[in-house]
């Protein structure tokens, strides 16, 4: 448990399960956490995990994904972690316009990739 003071905080748990081949391809990804109102393992096709090394002030990451992520289904995956980070990103520093930026290169890498409807933004 983490502990602040003498007071309790809430502690959470996920699961993540990864199948490997013998090549070390992941094969399946499972997933659970304890906060979800399902509390039964969930599948993914692919994941991104960044965590911020206190100590060495630098990003560990964890790219995944299953022979099963077709192409299309990817660049929808990275569309959407882009516009999630921009949304993360001015949460954590108030940061509007810098969050403004990161929900325009989104928007730009979806309409060329046709996962997005042109708006005539970035023609060229």
């Amino acid at each position: 448990m983490i502990q602040k003071s003498d007071k309790m905080i809430k502690e959470s748990e996920v699961k993540i399960k990864v199948v490997l081949d013998e090549n070390q391809v992941p094969q399946d990804i499972e997933w659970i956490a304890t906060d979800t109102e399902n509390e039964e393992l969930r599948k993914s096709k692919a994941m991104i995990m960044a965590m911020w090394d206190k100590q060495e002030e630098t990003t560990l990451r964890m790219d995944l994904w299953t022979t099963e992520m077709t192409i299309d289904d990817m660049k929808k995956f990275y569309h959407q972690c882009f516009t999630s980070m921009a949304d993360s990103f001015e949460r954590a520093t108030s940061e509007d316009g810098m969050a403004d930026a990161i929900r325009d290169f989104a928007d730009f890498f979806g309409e060329k990739l046709g996962i997005l409807p042109s708006s005539g933004r970035f023609d060229k």
